[in-house]
């Protein structure tokens, strides 16, 4: 049984096109070590802090592919939940895959357009640090279809929402599942992304000082796309590596004013 609830999410990778130069970036940036699992698993490289597992990046096995994050929602049964994916208007795109005794895991995409993966864990169960410097912390769904979307993961996972501001000029909801005391993930109406931009996953990575942290991503050849500011939840900057995967960074002991319905 996984250590994540159902539909939580438990795991995050980053597909770039030079492997090595992934490395460089997210090692300054994030303090990351990493393990090469070997040429068996593509060279599917672990990203570790202080020893624990944070996430994972790997080189592109098509071009074609997107250069971009992907978080991973847990289950138990992958079978089941992927016949659920397609039974509520999902797609299925690869899986599920047995990777040794690692774990099962597929990908899918959701009627919105946003890619996820699901992982029923085997001999790794996810993240190994969360919420902490170089860890993972918070992911959400940022769609342009949110009312295709929404009913999807209330009847793939039993999501549960509540909804943030007042649903026009800011439509936003974070997600609760059944077995978790707090919010896993939110979802965010985007009817503003460019064309060329699909429907995507925003991973947010925890950082001691996001003013620093968005310095660091300028000098190492990234992107700041959102300026760092003040929340609820701590101080964040929406960001992209040196190869274009665009994530978002955050400072969670910096926070201003109540989170949404305290």
């Amino acid at each position: 049984m996984s250590a994540f609830s159902e539909g939580a999410p438990c795991w995050a990778d980053a597909s770039l096109p030079d492997l090595e130069a992934g490395r460089r970036f997210y090692g300054e940036l994030l303090g990351w070590t990493f393990q090469d699992t070997g040429e068996e698993l593509g060279h599917y490289t672990m990203a570790l802090r202080d020893g624990k597992n944070a996430a994972a990046l790997m080189g592109k096995m098509d071009p074609s592919m997107p250069t971009a994050w992907s978080v991973y929602l847990a289950t138990d049964d992958i079978a089941k939940t992927t016949a659920k994916v397609r039974e509520n208007g999902g797609q299925v795109v690869f899986g599920p895959d047995t990777v040794g005794d690692v774990g099962v895991m597929g990908g899918a995409v959701d009627p919105g357009g946003s890619f996820f993966g699901l992982w029923q864990p085997g001999a790794h169960p996810g993240f190994g640090i969360v919420n902490a410097p170089g860890g993972f912390c918070w992911a959400e769904n940022h769609t342009r279809d949110a009312a295709s979307a929404d009913p999807f993961y209330e009847a793939v996972f039993g999501y549960r929402g509540q909804q943030v501001g007042d649903g026009s000029t800011f439509d936003y909801k974070v997600w609760t599942v059944p077995g978790a005391p707090e919010p896993v993930a939110g979802r965010m109406q985007r009817g503003d992304l460019p064309a060329d931009a699909p429907s995507a996953y925003r991973v947010y990575f925890v950082v001691e000082d996001c003013d620093a942290a968005a310095g660091t991503v300028r000098r190492l050849g990234g992107q700041v796309h959102q300026e760092p500011q003040d929340s609820p939840f701590g101080r964040m900057a929406a960001v992209a590596d040196d190869q274009g995967a665009a994530f978002a960074i955050i400072d969670v002991t910096r926070r201003v004013g109540p989170p949404p319905g305290a």
